[in-house]
């Protein structure tokens, strides 16, 4: 989830706590006379009112957020986000149905949404495009992963399951652990330590970065799902509703 959706949370209560006495004041809604006190015993009282007065809140600064992200990336357009030298592609090229994911193999979102991923990808891998992007945003372990993960795009029959396994992971995904697994699905290690030192992979995370700051995205996982825009955890069901109908 992002920065400034934990922000906006943390604010959100400190301003209800004003606001709401005032608005209850104006529309009469409290008792009088209006003192100190009795605005307290009130709100005492009947803490259902911050509560959803606070929750409202929050829900229109994350209507107010996707729709800045939706708005960025209709912008932006798609082409930017299939571009290999950022993301690894894969699926038909004239495909109808696209999927674009940034992700963090430590964020335990990304984790929460995997099994939803990994199905809907088995259901359309032959009829629709991936971009999957490595945006590591939780540290100096997140990035080590990233950089292995983005190397074994050079071993391509490899990559998915890789990356997959590296998201079913319970615990920190560092460059031990990313190795180890690396080992355990097949890839040639050797060569994947070799290639993750190449300056084409600190390339392929700058220009990730570069795109998630155009496409205002700010937190994983965050989801492109023919061209609609969803930031945060999924289930099979939401993914599903974010692909816009076929024509018989």
């Amino acid at each position: 989830m992002s920065f400034r959706t934990t922000l906006t949370s943390a604010l959100a209560g400190a301003v209800i706590a004003v606001a709401s006495v005032y608005g209850l004041s104006v529309a009469g809604l409290l008792p009088t006379p209006n003192t100190t006190a009795t605005v307290r015993s009130y709100l005492l009282a009947h803490p259902d009112i911050l509560v959803a007065m606070s929750n409202r809140l929050q829900e229109e600064q994350q209507i107010a957020d996707d729709a800045a992200r939706q708005s960025a990336v209709d912008k932006l357009g798609l082409k930017p986000f299939f571009d290999p030298k950022l993301a690894f592609i894969t699926g038909p090229a004239n495909a109808k149905t696209t999927f674009v994911e940034f992700f963090d193999y430590n964020c335990p979102f990304c984790r929460a949404s995997n099994p939803a991923v990994e199905a809907f990808y088995n259901a359309h891998k032959k009829d629709a495009r991936f971009a999957f992007i490595e945006f590591p945003i939780k540290g100096s372990a997140s990035v080590a992963a990233a950089r292995l993960a983005i190397a074994a795009r050079s071993q391509p029959d490899k990559y998915l399951a890789y990356h997959f396994a590296m998201m079913r992971q319970h615990g920190v995904v560092d460059r031990k652990v990313a190795l180890a697994i690396a080992q355990e699905v097949g890839l040639d290690v050797k060569k994947l330590r070799q290639d993750a030192r190449d300056n084409s992979v600190t390339e392929a995370i700058n220009n990730a970065n570069a795109l998630a700051m155009a496409a205002d995205i700010d937190g994983t996982p965050a989801f492109i799902v023919d061209g609609r825009m969803r930031e945060g955890a999924v289930n099979a069901h939401q993914l599903t509703r974010l692909m816009r109908p076929r024509s018989s």
